[in-house]
């Protein structure tokens, strides 16, 4: 299979700015030859932004003109010219292309900054993997228009070996930029929206049906019944294209059924069993919460339509009716003396058995948010306000508040089990003596006393990525996830407006959670305003595992770029990976012409 690396044309700031066209994305040769997109036309590769070690600060970077190429091992290499957010010069990446390995194209791994020139800046690179295995020849194109070549271990500590450096008419590396082949003329990839070409590589075909599989959205394609002999007890199986297989449960209609012809069978129709979510379901509720308690659904939200000042809850008996199902007054910001406003991201968790409600306050302006805990009292209601407790400080193990007020916020505090012990998780932001921008924060928890941190806090991501520093520097509204014993934990970044994503983090099994260096973050957006048509600023979502042991995606988005912050519910796709897809919406998820089925019973 040909996969083509390409970067695209910013489009208006709202919709495609500079940060997000200015990363690699991927397409790969269909049958007719055309190119077709990998992940909404949306970046796949992002460089990592620096930080000033002294303040702390973030300093966003992007990409250009990138080159793919395999490495020695068989696997993949990437160099690009790194540049500033925007896309100009990058003062620190002067003489050198930025380099970055992969396994298959969808992991990725920054190698750094790799100088080939003293002086000036390049504009243009080229890399292959020389006869000798571990040395590369790399050819590049500095401002001044002047090609030069030489050759070295791209990967390693060595560097180029100056003694091979030459000025060169014509780079040793093809200068058509898609290797001449057929296959990528101009006409098979100019459809592709902004696009901004570079090179195409040759990669085997089942990496290639990994890419398809783990970077185009899934669509079912076929329904069967688990059992032809005995439909009415059977699940249907959806299968789609990814390879995956999901089993639903299917709604008989037993009222109603034809006998054969012969007079031997009786026919039953049926549908597959799917609920539905309005698109939104609920106007100016952001950041949502649902849980399935002791037989019933509740649901929660931030309050956008009152400027933050109450928390309601719902509460139905089946998931589609929290729709519809009354709001009931939990908290507001007159109450409790603590609580002068800015309710915040309220979330539902239960520990050891009882039930709380994990949101943020502010005693009275932004720069005192703070993260607070209520505990329902046992045997309470949680639709009863009269039986939460008064909403407690989070503190850290010494008993002094996790955040100093009036300089550090911290909101969007989740919390889980892993491996026997209980964690919270967080979003904090420093902003003074300087702005540091919102980190991600993990601590274990007293899981008796669940606003009481009994270890440091330990900074686990920070918004490193175009995708997650666009208009501002933000990581927040993190939610755990486990499966197959694997924790993932997705998250929000950028601003919280039409730009909003999610992305995804990740711990390598079995390993300390609490050392940052056991996560890895990946590279682009799960979710994201190109995901679904029409819902823009899609973010700071939240898992339900239903009666059913199905999984679902909660989240905010804008049904309109100005529009305002709504909730939205689809069910969670689980990729080749075991890994969250969260954009197969339900038109994917089960087309319509899909969702009848027969069975024959014999009659006796």
């Amino acid at each position: 299979m040909r996969i083509l690396c390409y970067t695209r044309q910013p489009e208006e700031d709202i919709l495609y700015a500079n940060r997000l066209a200015y990363s690699m994305h991927l397409a790969w040769e269909s049958g007719t030859g055309a190119y077709i997109p990998f992940h909404h036309n949306e970046g796949i590769l992002y460089a990592k932004a620096t930080q000033d070690m002294q303040t702390g600060v973030l300093c966003a970077k992007s990409l250009k003109n990138p080159w793919i190429f395999q490495t020695e091992d068989g696997s993949y290499g990437i160099a690009a010219v790194r540049t500033d957010a925007e896309g100009e010069r990058d003062a620190e990446s002067e003489g050198c292309i930025l380099v970055f390995r992969s396994e298959d194209l969808v992991h990725y791994e920054e190698a750094g900054l790799w100088r080939v020139q003293q002086n000036g800046y390049v504009s243009e690179i080229r890399c292959a993997c020389g006869a000798g295995g571990r040395t590369y020849l790399i050819c590049w194109r500095g401002e001044d228009g002047i090609w030069r070549e030489g050759q070295g271990s791209l990967f390693g500590a060595d560097g180029i070996d100056p003694e091979t450096v030459k000025v060169t008419e014509k780079p040793a590396i093809s200068e058509c930029r898609f290797g001449g082949t057929a296959s990528a003329k101009m006409e098979h990839w100019s459809a592709i929206e902004g696009i901004c070409p570079g090179n195409v590589i040759e990669i085997p075909d089942e990496k290639g049906a990994y890419l398809v599989r783990k970077l185009m959205t899934p669509v079912c394609e076929q329904v069967t019944l688990s059992s032809e002999e005995d439909p009415l007890h059977a699940e249907a199986v959806a299968a789609y294209s990814d390879g995956t297989v999901v089993r639903r449960g299917i709604d008989w209609d037993m009222d109603t059924p034809e006998k054969s012809g012969d007079g031997r069978y009786m026919l039953y129709h049926g549908q597959v069993h799917q609920e539905h979510f309005d698109a939104p379901f609920a106007v100016n509720r952001a950041d949502p919460c649902c849980m399935y308690w002791h037989g019933k659904y509740y649901y929660i939200a931030t309050n956008d339509a009152d400027d933050n000042k109450t928390l309601y809850i719902r509460c139905a008996d089946t998931l589609e009716r929290i729709m519809e199902a009354e709001e009931v007054l939990i908290l507001d910001t007159v109450t409790y003396p603590g609580i002068g406003g800015l309710l915040w991201a309220p979330e539902f968790h239960e520990i050891g058995g009882r039930l709380y409600l994990f949101h943020a306050a502010t005693q009275g302006e932004f720069f005192c948010e703070e993260s607070r805990v209520m505990k329902l009292r046992d045997g309470g209601d949680p639709m009863c306000r009269a039986d939460w407790s008064e909403p407690q400080l989070v503190v850290r193990k010494d008993g002094t508040p996790l955040c100093e007020a009036g300089k550090v916020i911290s909101l969007d505090m989740t919390t889980f089990a892993y491996q026997g012990d209980i964690y919270a998780m967080w979003s904090q932001r420093r902003f003074l003596p300087v702005d540091q921008g919102a980190w991600l924060y993990l601590a274990r928890i007293d899981a008796r006393e669940p606003w009481k941190l009994v270890s440091d806090p330990v900074c686990i991501a920070k918004p490193e990525y175009g995708w997650e520093n666009n208009h501002t520097f933000v990581v927040e509204g993190p939610y755990a996830l486990e499966r197959g014993g694997q924790l993932m934990v997705t998250y929000s970044g950028a601003a919280v407006d039409a730009t909003y994503t999610v992305g995804m983090l990740k711990p390598r099994m079995g390993s300390d959670i609490l050392n940052p260096e056991n996560w890895k973050k990946s590279n682009y957006p799960l979710l994201s305003s190109r995901s679904a048509e029409g819902e823009y600023g899609t973010g700071h979502n939240a898992y339900l595992t239903d009666e059913h042991g199905v999984v679902w995606n909660f989240y905010h988005a804008r049904p309109g770029v100005e529009a305002p912050r709504s909730s939205f519910a689809r069910r969670v796709h689980f990729d080749v990976d075991n890994e969250p897809m969260l954009d197969v919406h339900e038109a994917l998820d089960l087309p319509e012409q899909l969702r009848h089925v027969a069975g024959r019973v014999q009659c006796r």
